[in-house]
């Protein structure tokens, strides 16, 4: 995990140097609170809304507690309803309805 934060840090200061690449300005302050982008309308359990992101297109969502699980992070797939999973994990997915599959 905190490979993965070293490497956002990077991203983020790398966007900032460079002129017209910087992220929107509502998804710079979500990131720094360790927030999450979510297509989502409202954060699922236990995340809280903490404002928009990408332009007010979607909801940032902060973590509530300590054990949480993106799909991603943890090695799985986000993949819609109508794509059936050989297995399935624990793990949050940004779409509504959307399921965790480490294998599809």
């Amino acid at each position: 995990m905190k490979l993965f934060s070293c490497l956002v840090a990077l991203l983020l200061f790398l966007l900032q140097a460079v002129p017209g690449l910087g992220l929107p300005r509502d998804t710079l302050r979500c990131l720094e609170y360790h927030g999450y982008c979510f297509h989502l309308k409202s954060c699922p359990e236990p995340f809280a809304a903490f404002g928009t992101c990408y332009r007010r297109r979607r909801t940032c969502c902060v973590d509530t507690t300590s054990s949480f699980h993106i799909c991603q992070d943890e090695g799985g797939h986000c993949v819609p309803p109508e794509i059936g999973c050989l297995q399935e994990q624990e793990g949050l997915c940004p779409r509504r309805g959307w399921k965790c599959c480490t294998e599809v």
